[in-house]
């Protein structure tokens, strides 16, 4: 049981510095961990660390109960000082074995933490370096735009120009369209007035003309 004890602490011991130390070995280690840790391991793990405890505390209580007998007896016999050191050595180791495989399951666990904390780190310095190239060629991009941006305002400043001229153009057009209007309105009034004139020689004429055959009559007799 003792020797048992000794090579359980010993190969704990090399596993808990093989953990300390950054080498090939730690990460195969690693994977035996998370193996163990995964599926049924965890049980059998807390059940051999139940098992020791429980075997822990027999051996403090039988060192209690020899301790009761040495003192009701007045003195210790050489058989209960044997007893007495082999349980405290047990005692010792089992419980050095327990505390020596916490440290191994906390080592582990602080190690896997660490680990995934470095890859976000990774993972947040690959975004920000996304972030700053794809600030440089927005940064580029926005150039492009501002440069196409002022081409097109002086577009539109000398469209707005143009439509202003044209604009001027068409009202000068309508002026002279509206005074050739009340122009041709003016010659349409004219007209119709020299025609009421021809209209009241011809009439004249005619009155006059009718006039005639009489007067030509009267100076006949």
């Amino acid at each position: 049981m003792i020797q048992l004890l000794f090579m359980v602490i010993f190969t704990e011991m090399v596993l808990i510095l093989i953990l300390l130390f950054k080498t090939p070995l730690r990460k195969l280690e690693i994977m035996g961990l998370d193996r163990v840790k995964r599926g049924r391991g965890p049980v059998m793990a807390k059940t051999i660390a139940g098992t020791v405890f429980v075997v822990l505390t027999s051996s403090v209580y039988s060192m209690m109960k020899i301790q009761k007998r040495s003192n009701d007896a007045g003195g210790v016999n050489p058989t209960d000082q044997v007893l007495m050191s082999k349980h405290l050595l047990e005692a010792s180791l089992m419980g050095f074995s327990l505390f020596l495989s916490l440290m191994i399951d906390r080592l582990h666990h602080y190690i896997r933490e660490l680990r995934s904390l470095r890859k976000s780190m990774e993972s947040v310095k690959k975004q920000n370096r996304g972030f700053e190239e794809g600030k440089n060629g927005g940064s580029e991009e926005f150039k492009a735009l501002e440069e196409e941006m002022a081409t097109l305002r002086t577009k539109a400043k000398q469209l707005e120009s143009e439509c202003k001229k044209k604009t001027k153009e068409a009202k000068a057009a309508e002026d002279n369209t509206l005074a050739l209007k009340k122009q041709s309105e003016g010659f349409l009034l004219e007209y119709d007035r020299l025609l009421e004139d021809n209209q009241n020689l011809r009439n004249q004429l005619h009155s006059i003309d009718r006039g005639l055959p009489h007067a030509d009559g009267k100076k006949s007799t």
